[in-house]
């Protein structure tokens, strides 16, 4: 989904700041502050420009405005030091509460295109302002990648950026499910959930073909998951309901492959290197696909793009038949033919 600001948010979460390494608070350092108060895919794919921030300022303490829930993430990152909680409902910007002492000396809008993003920013009075929204940054262009989208903005003010720098470390807790094939039938919205009975057909071939499948999902969507469970015959061990994201780091990082919708999973399973199918409706891959890897594929038709928000799965994704999942799925040079 496109990082697009929406109306001012609710007050950003005002709990104290999460170090999330070593050298977070170390006195007397300057301190640069990002905003990237999203989800889980919106943060890896910010991944890459947040390592470039770290590289162009290695005396800095760097702070990201971001959920609390992220901190395993954040910190995997390599690229943070600390983490200022802040989140509002859907895609709206927070403010920034929680910030104390001086201002930052630079602050980053990732979060959007802004004015809205950038104004949470400019309010702390930092000494410089990197964003879309003002009046020396670049262009923003709807129809450009998110991960491209971030660099660019930074190549823009002098600080190379790699997009393919994405790479997360191996989790550090043992995978419960390894060389599972992991079916996340949940997303954001319904415009983005392929229909779970056609998860259930694909889980329930793997399983004839000898292959373990384990299902998870977030919050709320315990049914989904049970109706999956059901028609597809899986015990109760290999359903991970909202599991804690170490957890789930651990589940997609020792996956054998990774078949979900356009969601933070997907993020997740190219940051482990797992192979992935990926289900796109709404929003073309062009926008928030994988890398162009053997390992990742990914099934789309083209067509005019849909509402990532909407109430019903897209036509688009619809289109898409749970044979196509089993094929794109034997070819995956990590998972062998079903």
């Amino acid at each position: 989904m496109n990082a697009v600001n929406g109306p001012g948010g609710d007050a950003a979460d005002a709990r104290p700041k999460i170090p999330v390494n070593g050298s977070a608070g170390a006195p007397h350092r300057p301190r640069l502050l990002v905003l990237r108060a999203l989800g889980l895919g919106d943060l890896l794919a910010g991944v890459p420009a947040l390592r470039a921030l770290r590289r162009a300022f290695p005396g800095h303490e760097t702070v990201l405005a971001t959920p609390a829930e992220l901190a395993p993430l954040v910190r995997a990152s390599g690229a943070v030091d600390t983490l200022l909680p802040a989140s509002a409902p859907g895609r709206a910007v927070p403010r920034i509460t929680g910030w104390h002492g001086p201002p930052p000396q630079v602050a980053v809008d990732l979060h959007g295109r802004g004015p809205e993003s950038m104004r949470a920013l400019a309010a702390l009075s930092p000494g410089r302002l990197l964003a879309f929204a003002s009046g020396d940054g670049p262009r923003w262009y709807a129809g450009e990648h998110e991960r491209d989208r971030w660099c660019r903005l930074l190549a823009w003010y002098g600080i190379p950026a790699d997009p393919a720098d994405l790479r997360l470390p191996p989790p550090a807790a043992a995978c419960p499910a390894p060389g599972a094939v992991l079916l996340h039938p949940g997303a954001g919205s319904p415009a983005r959930r392929w229909p779970v009975e056609r998860y259930a057909e694909v889980a329930a071939e793997l399983r004839r073909a000898g292959r373990r499948v384990v299902v998870t999902g977030g919050a709320h969507e315990y049914d989904l998951l049970a109706r999956l469970a059901e028609s597809a015959g899986l015990p109760d061990a290999d359903v991970h309901g909202e599991p804690p994201l170490e957890r789930l780091s651990a589940l997609v990082a020792g996956a054998s492959a990774v078949v979900s919708g356009d969601t933070g999973v997907a993020h997740l399973a190219v940051a482990h290197k797992t192979a992935s199918v990926t289900l796109f409706g709404p929003v073309p891959p062009a926008l928030w696909g994988p890398p162009p890897l053997e390992r990742h594929r990914v099934l789309w038709n083209p067509g005019p793009p849909g509402d990532p928000h909407g109430r019903r799965p897209d036509p688009l994704l619809l289109r898409i038949r749970p044979e196509e999942v089993l094929e794109a799925l034997s070819l995956l040079p990590e998972v062998p033919a079903t």
